[in-house]
């Protein structure tokens, strides 16, 4: 029996390698999970089994194409667009019609100077509609982008952006920490944090290194048993 897995691959190699557009009807479309969206553990279950589906075709047709590396740095560029709320709310919006989420995506490509290949990609998770589990398909695919490539991720925040020496030095002290060959930085920026930084490593960002001030503060205030006054900054 062929897995869900290898149909999504199968399927994928078919399907997203032709030039141009993506088919209007494609197979994908019946080997994924479709209809209404169920809530709850299941349902998470659900699109989590899906998005690792589409994940692993996208790195099998990568590494077939010789093109992981660029495929990665477009699948970070894809997390940091999707991210912004109105263009999330259009893909998923049902009301709207294809063709015109597949004019945005060709805007989004050459604005994003993303490859054919994951324009394509894009329109395959349009015609499925599954626009809606893009997000976890971009943690899934860099959970085995890292395995493959024995890289580890950081996740550094910060108040305000931290000059490229200093992200080095954290890079190298997550490698030793870690033993992994490479190590990728994501930078995000967090007012709340007040001053310094914090790195969050290991698979799902479990391991934490808080260099805060507002750590710092939060373990001040816990030591003279102020519970929950609030210090102002």
């Amino acid at each position: 029996m062929v897995s869900l897995q290898q149909t999504a691959t199968l399927s994928l190699q078919s399907n997203l390698f032709p030039s141009g557009r993506a088919a209007s009807r494609n197979p994908l479309s019946a080997t994924i999970p479709s209809g209404p969206r169920r809530r709850g553990a299941h349902g998470i279950r659900m699109s989590a089994t899906v998005a690792t589906s589409y994940a692993i075709a996208l790195v099998d047709l990568a590494k077939a194409n010789n093109t992981l590396e660029s495929t990665s740095a477009d699948v970070e560029k894809i997390e940091k667009i999707f991210s912004e709320k109105q263009i999330h709310e259009f893909f998923v919006n049902p009301t709207i019609d294809i063709e015109k989420k597949r004019e945005m995506v060709d805007e989004i490509c050459k604005s994003s100077a993303l490859q054919p290949l994951t324009g394509n990609f894009l329109n395959i998770l349009i015609d499925a509609k599954r626009v809606d589990v893009v997000k976890d398909i971009v943690k899934e695919f860099e959970e085995v982008y890292n395995k493959m490539t024995n890289t580890e991720m950081a996740v550094v925040s910060s108040v305000v952006k931290l000059e490229s020496e200093h992200l080095a030095q954290i890079a190298k002290q997550v490698q030793k920490l870690t033993g992994a060959k490479n190590v990728r930085i994501k930078t995000v920026i967090d007012p709340s944090l007040v001053a310094g930084f914090t790195i969050r490593y290991g698979k799902w960002g479990s391991k934490l290194i808080d260099m805060s001030v507002k750590k710092q503060l939060e373990e001040i205030a816990a030591q003279l048993d102020l519970g929950d006054v609030q210090l102002a900054v």
